[in-house]
């Protein structure tokens, strides 16, 4: 049974979460703090310095959390600089505890450990809670190294006032459970908006084959579905990028790779159940061959070649009588020559969609392949908002800026 059973805040449910641990005697209280982190659905891995091993070994940790404990440096694993992974991997970094050495390395920009040096590395908010003896907490020095982290932006949650290991009585001993919780939740809430959200993307131009080594497609990269998905995945969404184009990988995006229309309809009706947010930025063809050869067609053997096409289908359309799309919010994206309102407003309808993004394909310097973008956003209420050139990331968090309001809580 914990020491500290504590609800964890849905703001830190399905966070990537490092744990870096100084150490301190209250090292073993992380423990049950890893445990209820992991058992709420957030993805934890932990760095340790050569002192908190001291205290808690590796092992317990890896038990908990299920991933191998970084304890140095060098320590190998997937990642030939294991700082820099955990530093580009954690959405969010809590240090417990934080020794009066750990909190005062910290604060001169020292990256002589694994816990110092994923902090530098670190592009995520972060959090220190401090435990140490109440001489030691109450010294000037590191009361000025505190300032000094408040300052750069670090959550410090404050230790409190009882009995310490050494014997004494007074404020040193590491905050409660509920207390550091409730600091990691306030310190991603603004960052990670879309914490606890699902998300599901589409993107790239579907190809329709015509024989095993031709196929029918258009000029999408898929570049604005990527941007979406990692822009929602970075602000705390669980993403499913249902993708025609290969993509390099993100973290918090799950990619599946699909070819035609019909098998990335299979795979939304697999993956929308439960979701709050679809982003159809794909390039669905609108036509394919009636028929596709089962060998390769060969030029000499065929003088000419006609093909006939048939419709592709809607996906949305299709989609509309199903279970797994009530309550889904639906936002399409539409390649427009001209007349973006009038042609994005009637296709909204015709889709049954929520919102849709109409972008004027007859510009050069925006849409397909490029890495700028531009439109206007319109809601089936009645409201639009222009969307500025900008980068397809830039222009993704703006999308998700107007949409979030909208999504049921």
């Amino acid at each position: 049974m914990p020491l500290d059973p504590t609800p964890v805040p849905d703001e830190l449910r399905g966070l990537r979460i490092a744990l870096l641990i100084s150490g301190g005697i209250a090292a073993y209280k992380v423990v049950d703090l890893a445990s209820a982190l992991v058992q709420a659905g957030s993805e934890v891995r932990v760095a340790m310095t050569s002192s908190a091993t001291r205290f808690v070994g590796p092992p317990t940790f890896e038990g908990v959390t299920g991933s191998r404990v970084q304890t140095g440096l060098w320590s190998g694993g997937t990642s030939p600089e294991p700082h820099v992974f955990l530093g580009d991997w954690a959405q969010l970094i809590l240090v417990a505890p934080a020794t009066a050495n750990v909190v005062g390395r910290i604060a001169a920009g020292r990256s002589d450990d694994i816990v110092t040096a994923t902090l530098l590395a670190a592009r995520c908010p972060v959090v220190i809670a401090p435990a140490m003896n109440d001489a030691m907490w109450a010294k000037e020095a590191v009361q000025e190294n505190v300032t000094t982290l408040r300052r750069r932006g670090v959550t410090i949650v404050e230790p409190e006032s009882g009995h310490l290991a050494s014997g004494h009585v007074g404020t040193g001993r590491l905050a409660s459970s509920q207390t550091i919780f409730n600091a990691m939740a306030h310190a991603v809430r603004s960052r990670y908006d879309f914490a606890g959200r699902r998300v599901v993307v589409t993107a790239g131009g579907t190809r329709e084959p015509i024989d095993p080594v031709r196929f029918i497609s258009n000029y999408s990269s898929g570049k604005m579905g990527f941007a979406l998905a990692a822009a929602a995945a970075d602000r705390g969404a669980k993403v499913t990028l249902v993708s025609a184009a290969a993509h390099v990988a993100h973290h918090g995006v799950e990619i599946q790779h699909v070819d035609t229309a019909e098998e990335m309809l299979a795979e939304l009706r697999s993956q929308l159940r439960g979701a709050d947010l679809l982003l159809m930025a794909a390039a669905v063809g609108d036509f394919r061959p009636s028929r596709a050869a089962k060998r390769k067609i060969r030029r000499e053997e065929t003088p000419s070649l006609n093909l006939e096409l048939e419709p592709i289908p809607d996906l949305v359309a299709s989609l509309a009588g199903d279970e797994a799309l009530a309550g889904v919010f639906r936002v399409g994206f539409a390649a427009e020559d001209s007349d973006l309102d009038a042609k994005g407003v009637e296709k909204m309808k015709r889709k049954g969609l929520q919102a849709i993004i109409a972008n004027d394909i007859s510009r050069r310097d925006i849409g397909f392949g490029s890495e700028y973008n531009a439109g206007v956003l319109l809601f089936s209420d009645g409201t639009r908002h222009d969307l500025e050139k900008s980068t397809k990331r830039e222009m993704s968090d703006r999308i998700l800026d107007l949409v979030l309001p909208k999504l049921k809580r």
